[in-house]
């Protein structure tokens, strides 16, 4: 392997430590686990798949959770607002009653010839003390509520600190079985390299996607070799392209991680592609792009350094930075079609890889790598851009993603 290469995915995992607060203890503990899987690649692949649908999961609960906070933090200050007018208008009440105890009209059995003053006083006092009872009241209910609030988020902080620690160690172990996947790598690093440098050039020299994706499938060796693998799994199915496939023959074609090609066709796969990240949708296909064109693919806005897994299986066509479109990986998913996945800023797959559903590609950045994407996104929070084409031709990729229930049982 090419020592560089290791180096990098050194150098990557001691970053990844030192941003995530976890006990030595653990990272040992997670390193020895890993270990044992030494020369395992299909254990490490399932591994890998594994821990990206819990950072999934996690990232789902801790966007829940925010959501929540965010609505009790509301609640809170409403119920702080009332008390602050409820605590002014019992000062005013207060301040009668004051003035009253200042000048306090005489008794009617000492000097009865103040029957009038005392009668008007009797009247303020029989208005005032009511308010006060039922100022008070109120005032009970809502102090009740807000430390009800106040508990309600104790516990929602409790549970987000739980997913926040979920998501570093699994972050950490995604770091850890990706060092340890590349250590085992065999293929020649030298003409790995070369390749990648050549896909990079192409795609420099190409002003558009439809002319990357040609130059590419056209010109770089392992491309050419991954869309061979391609084109042989396409001629030998291990399904009945037409037929309709129920989810447990997809469940249990994807439950091979020794798989060297895709558990199924990609035609039959409509309802049950992974999403490739957790996130909010803003532009679908079809809709204006912000540039007075109509979007030839979705975007969405996701969680700061947000994971990105693999919709379908498929060959890694390219990896890498492209144009204004921050880093881009485009996967050919067989039957000619690809699957385009931009504005990430990291990448950790090579070209020519043959990746799992699931598995992870790479990760969003802090905040949007593409000023093309920003702008049509009209946000600058991280948003990845996702593009399903068929013979160069981007389609609407809506009715291909999985339901809950099956993205679930995908991860």
């Amino acid at each position: 392997m090419d020592p560089q290469t290791a180096e990098d995915a050194r150098t990557e995992l001691e970053r990844v430590e030192q941003t995530i607060n976890i006990s030595t203890e653990r990272i040992d503990s997670l390193r020895k686990e890993i270990a044992d899987m030494e020369g395992d690649r299909s254990q490490q692949t399932a591994a890998l798949i594994a821990s990206a649908q819990r950072v999934k999961l996690a990232e789902i609960e801790v966007t829940a959770i925010s959501e929540r906070m965010a609505e009790l933090r509301a609640e809170e200050n409403s119920i702080k607002a009332t008390l602050d007018l409820e605590n002014s208008e019992i000062g005013t009440l207060l301040t009668a009653l004051q003035i009253i105890g200042r000048n306090p009209p005489p008794a009617l059995i000492v000097e009865p010839n103040n029957a009038t003053k005392s009668a008007r006083a009797a009247l303020l006092l029989s208005s005032i003390l009511p308010q006060l009872s039922n100022r008070a009241d109120a005032i009970r209910i809502e102090l009740d509520a807000l430390l009800d609030i106040k508990q309600q988020v104790e516990a929602e902080e409790t549970e987000l600190r739980e997913n926040l620690n979920i998501l570093r160690e699994e972050k950490l172990r995604i770091a850890v079985l990706i060092e340890a996947r590349k250590e085992g790598v065999e293929r020649a690093s030298q003409a790995l390299d070369a390749e990648q440098r050549e896909a990079e050039l192409l795609a420099s020299r190409a002003k558009s996607l439809n002319q990357l994706l040609k130059v590419l499938e056209e010109e770089v060796q392992s491309v050419t070799e991954a869309n061979e693998a391609a084109r042989q799994s396409d001629e030998t199915p291990r399904f009945d392209v037409g037929v309709q496939l129920e989810n447990e023959a997809i469940q249990l074609a994807l439950a091979d991680t020794n798989r060297t090609q895709p558990a199924f066709p990609f035609e039959l796969g409509k309802g049950h592609l992974v999403p490739p990240t957790n996130g909010v949708s803003v532009i679908e296909f079809g809709n204006n792009d912000g540039f007075g064109g109509i979007s030839q693919g979705t975007f969405i806005v996701t969680r700061a350094e947000a994971q990105v897994v693999a919709p379908a299986d498929g060959w890694v066509l390219y990896q890498g930075p492209y144009l204004n479109y921050g880093q881009i990986v485009i996967l050919n998913v067989g039957q000619n079609y690809n699957i385009l996945l931009a504005g990430l800023a990291q990448t950790n797959v090579e070209l020519g890889q043959f990746v799992l559903m699931g598995e992870p590609v790479g990760i969003m950045g802090k905040r949007t790598i593409s000023q093309t994407i920003a702008t049509s996104a009209g946000n600058s929070r991280p948003t990845l851009y996702i593009e399903l084409r068929q013979e160069g031709e981007p389609m609407d990729p809506s009715d291909w993603w999985a339901t809950t229930r099956n993205t679930t049982q995908n991860g």
